[in-house]
Parts: structure tokens; sequence; C-alpha cells
């Protein structure tokens, strides 16, 4: 692995939403997985929200709830603890529903981690989930573990990219792909119908703009080669009809796809992007979002 630079990101602890679920149970083994490559603790939180089930329920049965919550913290640690005895986990019942206790636990540094499904077997990532209002809302990085917890084995990491802006979200995904001693794929797509109207539709047209796309992602991978030099760095722009098809597709042949958390930019309150909902619902590896400023937030 290469030394450190200046520009190579802070990882913080790891926070995962555990319920009881099996989905959940494959959320938290790749959490404590990713906790423990970075040498930071795992925080597993049971979201209780007793405190709304007690202006309908009996004490009776809130106790129940926090006990089931206890029972699952702790059935959840000591397997976990099992498998990495060296990894520090922590342990919260949240009296507070999911999204916000997750959102707090996480802090300013942390990286929240959901399964793509709760407890009750949604049929995927439903809008309205606690995984895609997580997502819409955090200001830290969040990852929705679709797949296997180690992802495909592919040993590559892909990282979607359009230009300069995604520089840092391309260093998060260098970064994941060193502490799993991988190699980073930079995957842009370009939609020729997307300049009909805007541009003359002539060959040597469409040609200029893509060599104009390519250059802008070739501008990243060498910044990303400079900054780690001992990785492996590929660039590809690839022609597609459908941005979200093409990342589903590379996320077959991928241990993790990284990608910024981008609103369109008349959204009113937390939501997310059409790309990024469609990748989160089909995606077959990890998924990682790596928020963004407002001012730079276009899908």
């Amino acid at each position: 692995m290469g030394s450190s630079t200046a520009a190579e990101p802070e990882l913080g602890m790891v926070v995962v939403g555990v319920d009881g679920s099996a989905n959940a149970a494959t959320a938290a083994d790749w959490a404590a997985a990713e906790a423990d490559r970075r040498g930071r603790p795992l925080r597993l939180l049971y979201a209780a929200d007793t405190y709304r089930r007690a202006l309908y329920a009996s004490v009776e049965t809130v106790e129940r709830v926090r006990q089931r919550g206890r029972d699952v913290l702790k059935e959840t640690a000591d397997r976990l603890a099992e498998q990495y005895p060296e990894l520090q986990i922590n342990k919260e019942l949240s009296p507070r529903e999911p999204t916000v206790s997750l959102l707090d636990a996480a802090g300013s540094d942390g990286t929240i981690v959901v399964g793509n499904r709760g407890y009750g077997g949604f049929a995927a990532l439903l809008l309205g989930s606690v995984g895609l209002r997580v997502a819409a809302g955090a200001t830290v990085p969040v990852v929705v573990v679709r797949g296997g917890a180690q992802g495909a084995g592919a040993g590559v990491v892909v990282a979607a990219v359009r230009d300069e802006d995604d520089l840092d979200c391309v260093r998060r995904a260098a970064r994941a792909a060193e502490l799993r001693k991988a190699s980073l794929r930079l995957l842009s797509v370009w939609q020729v119908l997307r300049y009909v109207g805007t541009v003359a539709t002539m060959l040597d047209d469409v040609d200029e703009i893509a060599q104009q796309h390519l250059h802008r992602v070739s501008t990243v991978a060498d910044r990303i080669r400079d900054e780690f030099p001992e990785l492996t760095v590929t660039a590809d722009v690839e022609e597609g009809a459908s941005v979200a098809g093409t990342l589903v597709e590379a996320s077959r042949q991928a241990d993790l796809l990284v990608m910024g958390g981008r609103r369109p930019p008349d959204a009113f309150g937390p939501t997310l992007g059409r790309v990024t909902h469609a990748v989160l619902h089909h995606a077959e590896c990890p998924v990682e979002l790596i928020p963004r400023e407002s001012k730079r937030q276009r899908h």
C-alpha cells in the first residue's frame, strides 16, 4: 500500500444499522470488514424508535422492543468479534427513529452502512425506506450493501466520474482500492442523444465532444496516479443510452462502486437524483455515495 499523501482522505469510524434481518446482518459483515481494514471502530446501532412508540404502545411493549434491540446488538457484536478479535465494536440502542439515529451516530466523519432491505422484507430498496432517506440526507459517505458482503471478489473498485468536480469522490474510491489492494477503474458515461438540439450532430462534432470528455476524465486519472503512485488506475469513457445502466453493468465486476451523491437542482428537501436512485436499486455490488456540496450537485 502506498504512503499517505496530503490529499488522501481521512477515513473515520463505520456505523451500521442492524435490525435482526438477514440483509442487515450482511451489511454488518461488510461494515466490520471495512472498519477492520481502516483500523477504526465499528458502531452497531439499533434504532428502537421508542420515543414514538411510547405515544401509543404499552410500557411492556416498549420494553420488549428495547430488549429485542439489546439482543440483536449482543448477538451481532458477539458474532463479529469472533471474526475480527482486534476490532473495537461499540453498541448503541437508540430511542429515536432509524434515519435520525444513523445520521447523528456518524457525526462529521463517519461512514454509514445500511442494507438494501429492512426488517419485514422490502422487495427492493424502496422509495421512502430507511436506506434511501439516509443516503439522501447524509453529509457523510453512505454505503448501501447490495450483492454479497464481500463483493464480487474482482479486485476492482469502480468510481463513476464525469469531470474534475468528482475528484474528491475519486480520492475516496482510490483510498478504498488501496485498502483492498485492488485496482481502481474510473468510468465515465456520455450520451450522444444528450447533445441533440444543442450542437450540430455531425460526426466530427460528436467525435470532438467525446475527446473533450475523455480529456476531462484523463485529467482526473492523472491526478489520482500522482497522489496514489502505487495504485493501478485505468480510465474508461463509454457511450451509452443509460448512465445508470452502464454503471450497473460495471458493478457486476466490482467489489465496490463509488459515486457522488447528487440531487436534482430543483429538488425540495432531501432526495436523490434519478441516476443515483436507479443504481441503488439495481447495482450488484455495494455502492458508496460520497456527498457533494450543493453548488456542485447536478443530477
